[in-house]
């Protein structure tokens, strides 16, 4: 969020670029274990532990992105096991539905804040955060491995999942 503030009042442009796009980088890369966190604690989840790695469903993204996605530090929460046995279904399809959420609606949020505040190429990255985020939320509806096809189950069907 910093970076974007920098990128707005930055005097070189490609400062400015490299401001926004480092900060919508970290905006994507921590957001969803962050909103997992935060929704799940509300309702009463405990975690296990915090991790820095990997996607955790690999198979949700195409071939040519799929290396990328396993290796970058992305932040990461394990629930803890008893507490998710014991989670009522609608608090697990909320926690399930936090992290991919956050991920469409922050990074595209504070791309359409970046242009909006007219840091060079801003309309550009926007565009691009807002089909990648429409991308991320259709593979995560229909892909078994997806965060909204998790809460789904867990909602629907009362199904234990950890």
């Amino acid at each position: 969020g910093c970076l974007l503030l920098l990128a707005a009042s930055a005097r070189s442009i490609n400062l400015a670029v490299v401001e926004m796009l480092a900060g919508l980088l970290l905006i994507y890369l921590s957001c969803h274990a962050i909103a997992h966190w935060l929704v799940g604690r509300l309702l009463g989840i405990r975690f296990r532990s915090y991790t820095i790695g990997g996607t955790g469903n690999p198979q949700g993204w195409p071939v040519g992105l799929r290396w990328l996605m396993e290796h970058a530090p992305f932040f990461g929460v394990q629930t803890d096991r008893v507490s998710m046995d014991n989670a009522k279904p609608f608090a697990k399809a909320l926690m399930w539905s936090a992290g991919v959420t956050s991920s469409a609606l922050l990074p595209t949020s504070g791309a359409l804040w970046a242009w909006r505040s007219e840091v060079p190429k801003g309309k550009a990255v926007f565009l691009f955060t807002l089909i990648w985020s429409v991308g991320t939320v259709i593979a995560n509806l229909f892909g078994p491995g997806g965060d909204y096809f998790k809460a789904r189950i867990a909602a629907r069907n009362h199904t234990k999942i950890t």
